[in-house]
């Protein structure tokens, strides 16, 4: 279980400032809101658990939140309810440091703290009960960031003619030519008069050139970086991704071979459920159970990778 340490604000902020600089502001706005809604999502569809009719509909959303956020969640008997699952907090330790009691504290129920192992069970989908919201946000901070250097670039890729004029005469002029030239006219006239003036001769405008212009298009690298990051997330969540090269003329053992990486935290999340579940349905005589969409091994090549990933 995570060490809870009181702090004051000073200290929050000393910590806060020396992981991101204080004008970075990589996580309250809405691009980090949106990835990490959209990687918790991506995250669901990795483990499919079997749950009492009584916990299906919208209940089981709740469920698959608590154990992906919280990482556990305490099963008891409830006068009222019956058999439910709540969020708890955890206290106590046995001569294994493993919690002792559940605490659950909701405003639909009295407040309770239970004995585990003989009022309540818990369920839990990692070893260290710390749930997988950290790798969510992890990968969530680091798209939020790449996503606004992405509109930067799109916003910059943008390139119109730049053109100085002399004088007023000299812009209208310019204006004139640039309308008639979008409207697709094949030849535009204007006065002599302006290329030439009388007084100093010189030119009536000017052509501002901006040079590099294929060199400074980034966002394709931008854009190749994001899926590179979304594939990382995947293989570390349990979803099967493809290697980031050598994609053509793929043998068996190469795809298999990051496919198979993917599986090794899904798979510990995996036993831990099913291995908490016994006391949960030994019990509450229940029949709940975990099982992964994707399985070890499969799929056996690189285009039904392709086929069955989750989108």
């Amino acid at each position: 279980m995570a060490c809870y340490r009181p702090l004051n604000f000073p200290e929050l902020n000393l910590i806060e400032g020396s992981y991101t600089p204080s004008c970075v502001k990589a996580k309250n706005n809405a691009a980090f809101s949106y990835w990490e809604r959209a990687l918790f999502q991506r995250a669901c569809s990795v483990i499919d658990f079997e749950l009492p009719e009584d916990w299906n509909g919208s209940i089981r959303d709740l469920f698959y939140y608590i154990m992906f956020k919280c990482g556990y969640c305490a099963v008891f008997n409830s006068d009222k309810y019956g058999v439910i699952f709540q969020p708890a907090s955890l206290s106590g330790y046995d001569v294994f440091y493993r919690p002792t009691n559940a605490i659950i504290a909701n405003p639909a129920l009295p407040s309770l703290n239970l004995k585990i192992g003989e009022d309540v069970s818990i369920l839990k989908l990692t070893p260290d009960y710390m749930g997988i919201w950290d790798i969510v946000t992890y990968f969530a901070e680091k798209l939020a960031l790449l996503d606004n250097a992405i509109n930067m670039s799109l916003i910059n890729n943008k390139y119109a003619f730049m053109l100085g004029a002399k004088n007023k005469a000299a812009g209208e002029a310019l204006k004139k030519m640039l309308d008639k030239i979008n409207e697709g006219q094949p030849a535009v006239i204007f006065d002599q008069k302006l290329a030439n003036d009388p007084n100093d001769k010189s030119e009536p405008w000017q052509f501002w050139e901006r040079r590099n212009l294929k060199e400074s298009y980034l966002t394709t690298e931008q854009l190749a970086n994001l899926q590179t990051i979304l594939n990382n997330f995947d293989c570390e969540v349990g979803i099967p991704t493809l290697p980031e090269q050598k994609k053509e003329r793929m043998i068996t053992d190469e795809a298999n071979m990051r496919n198979n990486d993917a599986m090794s935290r899904s798979g510990i999340w995996l036993d831990t459920f099913n291995s908490s579940a016994i006391a949960v349905n030994e019990m509450f005589g229940l029949n709940i159970k975990a099982s992964l969409n994707y399985k070890k091994g499969e799929p056996e090549n690189a285009e039904q990778i392709n086929d069955n990933r989750y989108v």
